[in-house]
């Protein structure tokens, strides 16, 4: 990573998933650290207590109320008192990751679900000429991902970044599935417009974001009556939804055969350079 890229990173190498991401945490900046099986609770049970999962900065709070500040003090406590804290479930589970009980399985073989895209801007004005065409652009990436796999989603979400890195999100669930380029561009910028609405004082934008949950894995297009529904045009089985649906698999057979940027939309290929190499979109497309 820092040979080619140039980019810090840190890794933890331990026997359960929950220790290898504590000691990736503790190997910050950029370092690497290997927790030996045998000296692992040694190791664990120093450690501040923040650093477990699910102890956030209220949970951390109440813990130093009754004198918990590591994590081999919050393996000792009584279950009957975490269970006060965190309730019983959570409690359970501290206990077991406190004493580095984790029977979860590492799967390197897993299909995607969810599909996503982001841009960072820098710092641009929070307006319509700003974040449409970056709205678009990130569609196009997304949609052609779930029209290749055949898994259109029935649930948008975008995520907005403002010039202080504070984040919001907004999303839909719609009634069918989609995966189509304009579609999902339109659901976006209507989720966008709102959340900026609801943040009137946030002039700038730092980072758009779209994602595509719930993916539907074996979908076939069920075909709608013109029945002047007020979100017909946004339906995948409306005439207006199959006439896009149309187009956009046109463009997907030019760009399989002479690459990316061989056709377009012009919204999105007018002016608007790649936030992400094809190299590393195309890595991010394998499991999905």
């Amino acid at each position: 990573m820092r040979a080619e890229l140039g980019l810090p990173i840190s890794i933890g190498v331990a026997r359960t998933k929950h220790l290898a991401k504590i000691a990736s945490q503790v190997a910050k900046p950029d370092g690497l650290m290997v927790v030996d099986p045998e000296t692992e609770l040694d190791f664990l049970h120093d450690l501040p207590v923040e650093l477990m999962w699910g102890v956030g900065p209220v949970t951390r709070a109440r813990l130093a109320e009754i004198g918990v500040h590591t994590i081999g003090e919050l393996a000792k406590l009584p279950g009957w008192s975490l269970e006060r804290i965190v309730g019983r479930a959570a409690g359970e589970k501290l206990t077991a990751l406190a004493w580095n009980r984790d029977p979860r399985e590492i799967k390197t073989h897993h299909r995607a679900q969810s599909a996503g895209a982001q841009s960072a801007l820098g710092k641009k004005p929070a307006q319509e000429q700003v974040f449409r065409p970056t709205l678009r652009h990130l569609a196009d990436r997304v949609a052609s991902r779930l029209r290749a796999k055949s898994r259109p989603g029935r649930t948008v979400t975008v995520r907005v970044r403002f010039a202080d890195m504070y984040s919001v999100t907004r999303s839909v669930t719609l009634d069918a599935p989609i995966s189509a380029t304009a579609i999902l561009a339109e659901i976006a910028e209507e989720l966008v417009r709102m959340a900026l609405a609801d943040h009137p004082d946030e002039k700038t934008v730092s980072l758009l974001a779209i994602s595509v949950s719930h993916l539907e894995q074996h979908w076939k297009l069920q075909l709608e009556l013109p029945l002047g529904l007020e979100d017909e045009k946004r339906r995948p089985g409306s005439q207006r939804g199959m006439a896009r649906w149309t187009a956009d698999r046109a463009i997907d057979l030019i760009r399989n055969r002479f690459g990316w940027d061989a056709v377009g939309y012009g919204s999105v290929m007018l002016g608007l350079s790649r936030s992400v190499p094809d190299e590393f979109r195309e890595l991010a497309e394998k499991n999905l």
